[in-house]
């Protein structure tokens, strides 16, 4: 077997070997033990469209099951403190902090919600903020489901890292 013909050979080529995989090619769970604990700042961003008339349902506080930016807000923080718990290989980290906003693009139907998480640790913090969001919009959606069917979740992303070996990094900074 070639090096290119080894499980994840084109990624472990653009950014390096891929951490979860063994030499075998078998998931694992990364060694953090010999890292050090440092400060690790995440954000992520997740955008959910729907129709001017059912945001501003949710602007308005209008929702028949409530008040879906509260709701939302507290689902995506739970989230994040499970993150561990819900991705096979990541990490349980102790949570420090974690915020959950929103902002409202009415003519557009867009409803984007930024996560921000926070951790003193030995590995990133990334996967957090990004269940945080997922999780939040999943909530925006259950919630509003009754008003419209059609909401969209989309474009999920991590925005920004800071913190530990490999310092900070934004998504200015990500070739495309």
């Amino acid at each position: 077997m070639s090096a290119t013909d080894e499980p994840g050979a084109a990624a472990a080529a653009a950014n390096g070997p891929l951490s979860h995989l063994d030499p075998s090619g078998r998931a694992r769970m990364v060694d953090v033990s010999g890292k050090d604990e440092t400060v690790r700042e995440a954000i992520a961003e997740v955008r959910v469209v729907m129709t001017p008339a059912t945001l501003a349902l949710i602007d308005t506080g209008s929702v028949a099951k409530g008040d879906v930016l509260a709701v939302a807000r507290v689902a995506g923080i739970m989230a994040a403190k499970r993150t561990g718990e819900l991705i096979p290989l990541c990490h349980p980290l102790p949570v420090d902090a974690v915020d959950v906003d929103f902002e409202s693009e009415p003519a557009e139907g867009v409803l984007r919600i930024r996560t921000r998480a926070r951790t003193r640790a030995r590995t990133g913090v990334e996967m957090e903020a990004m269940t945080a969001a997922s999780v939040a919009a999943l909530t925006v959606y259950d919630m509003c489901k009754a008003a419209e069917k059609g909401i969209r979740i989309e474009a999920l992303r991590l925005l920004e890292k800071h913190g530990g070996k490999s310092g900070s990094w934004t998504l200015e900074d990500s070739p495309s």
